[in-house]
């Protein structure tokens, strides 16, 4: 949520025409995004890491069979200008970063090749991944800002559990529904969001985004609120096997101007941090 974003409402909206909004919305958002995100950073260091993808390895390379996703074929899902694919690729994976905007590939795509990194890029919805990109992966990764952009997380599982190899980890870490569900621009912790969802998706209209200062032409965009339990539940039923849940208070963006920056990225004040989670994380496994 951003500033000049505005919740329009609870719509019941087709699938199809949601996603093409939402795909409208997110080809311009890479104008907006690319001076944004810090991309020569990558370029001028060969090291670099993105803080994502330095604190997810943290919590998913001890959970790997080998201890590490180098040489591991791993998929990352709704990959947007792929600096977190590119990470991962620079802990030695390797990497298919998966996403629905050619506009975000291409940028991903120049990026691997100005700093020398094999990457394989496949433009595919997120729902039909395993069709388009192929299955047999050791590591399927999402992160972020994700499944909120999704209205089927049982369709959004069923591919998870596709695109690994028997044996294979799914990790994601997103923010908590809790924190979503919140009044980003109250003085105080106060609900105006739904935790529940009942299909219908939220409606949003804003010309900004939450990097970039440029303005945005498609505004217009859906969201569907999933509580943590049909989260865990379509993985279950998915057919994967859960071996770490985790929240946390911290948040790699300023959610609301009453957040301030910490050690990792951002929090509440510290008399409410104790109050109300920002992320959670899960991993699971493919038997």
């Amino acid at each position: 949520m951003s500033e000049q974003e505005e919740f329009r409402g609870w719509v019941d909206v087709d699938w199809e025409a949601a996603r093409a909004t939402n795909h409208a919305n997110w080809q311009d958002r890479v104008r907006v995004h690319t001076p944004a995100y810090g991309l020569d950073r990558y370029r001028e260091d060969p090291g670099y890491l993105s803080d994502v993808v330095r604190h997810d390895l943290a919590r998913l390379e001890p959970l790997l069979p080998s201890g590490s996703v180098a040489g591991l074929d791993l998929c990352h899902l709704q990959c947007h200008l792929g600096t977190d694919t590119l990470s991962l690729a620079r802990a030695s994976a390797r990497v298919t970063g998966v996403d629905f905007s050619a506009d975000a590939l291409a940028v991903a795509s120049r990026l691997a090749a100005d700093t020398g990194v094999d990457a394989r890029w496949v433009e595919s919805d997120v729902m039909v991944a395993a069709q388009a990109v192929g299955t047999d992966f050791d590591v399927v990764y999402t992160s972020i800002g994700a499944i909120c952009w999704l209205a089927d997380l049982r369709r959004w599982a069923e591919q998870v559990h596709a695109l690994l190899r028997p044996g294979g980890t799914f990790y994601i870490r997103d923010g908590h529904p809790v924190l979503l569900a919140l009044d980003d621009r109250s003085d105080q912790l106060t609900l105006r969001h739904r935790y529940f969802g009942d299909g219908t998706a939220d409606a949003w209209d804003g010309e900004s985004s939450y990097v970039g200062t440029d303005r945005l032409t498609s505004t217009q965009s859906y969201e569907w609120p999933h509580p943590l339990s049909e989260v865990v539940q379509a993985l279950l039923d998915a057919g994967l096997q859960l071996l770490r849940m985790e929240e946390d208070t911290v948040l790699p963006w300023q959610f609301s101007p009453r957040m301030v920056e910490v050690e990792g990225g951002w929090a509440w004040p510290e008399d409410e941090r104790a109050l109300v989670p920002c992320t959670f994380t899960l991993v699971a496994r493919r038997p």
